[in-house]
């Protein structure tokens, strides 16, 4: 459904590469996390990949229909929750048309499955930066896209609305078949549900592979600077992993 060719990008009249070389493949139905410390061009690589910003070398191609979830924005017209939402089905509206009946319903089911129904009439500037986010993600869900892109789409979120998002994604992947590619600065969201891991370690020095193999305590110790321990416990007869770094 995605697949990266030796992708590079450089801002133009500048010399440092933001990242070279880079390849990937997300088949469908998988999901994918993009893992990197602050800096290191996770964003930019998102961009790349979607044709925002214009690769200076490597290609890119997509098998099906593509939503993108950006980092959370600031909304700049008190548009209500549910317009904001039905917004994401312009692909299925015909030129000079408008949204109708169905499109409406299904955003009010989208906003229902991302937990923030209640929130259909309420103007958008009035939403907090997570309840914003999870609206952005219930944009894209109405689009009927076959693969979704996000970058750290629970960056702004507390803990339960983060399993909120994981659960959704999670479905999306196995109920809905969608491809799944998103950055994220938790590594324990990787591997809740990820299937592979890009470690974005240099400019040209990168880890892909599956999730297990790719997050180990030695590879996350070596690209944050800091031990990091990956803990084993069991809950509700299920074997879990916590990623837990050493502060000293």
């Amino acid at each position: 459904m995605i697949r990266v060719e030796k992708l590079g990008f450089k801002h133009r009249l500048r010399t440092n590469w933001i990242f070279r070389d880079h390849s990937l493949t997300v088949n469908a139905g998988e999901v994918v996390a993009v893992i990197g410390p602050n800096g290191r061009g996770k964003t930019t690589l998102i961009k790349t990949i979607l044709g925002l910003y214009k690769s200076v070398e490597g290609s890119v191609s997509f098998d099906g229909s593509v939503g993108y979830v950006p980092q959370n924005t600031e909304a700049s017209f008190p548009y209500s929750v549910r317009d904001m939402v039905v917004m994401g089905r312009a692909r299925h509206v015909k030129t000079f048309g408008s949204p109708g009946r169905d499109d409406y319903h299904k955003a009010d089911a989208a906003l229902e499955r991302l937990g923030v129904g209640r929130f259909a009439d309420r103007p958008v500037t009035e939403l907090s930066g997570g309840e914003r986010q999870l609206v952005l993600i219930a944009r894209a869900l109405v689009s009927e896209c076959q693969i979704m892109v996000l970058d750290e789409p629970a960056s702004a979120l507390d803990f339960r609305n983060q399993q909120t998002i994981l659960t959704v994604l999670r479905d999306l992947a196995q109920k809905d078949g969608m491809t799944i590619l998103f950055t994220t600065h938790m590594p324990q969201h990787a591997q809740v549900i990820a299937d592979q891991v890009l470690l974005m370690r240099d400019v040209d020095h990168y880890d892909f592979g599956p999730t297990k193999t790719v997050l180990s305590e030695e590879n996350l110790s070596t690209l944050y600077g800091i031990d990091i321990r990956s803990i084993g416990f069991d809950h509700q007869g299920q074997n879990q992993q916590a990623v837990v770094p050493v502060f000293v």
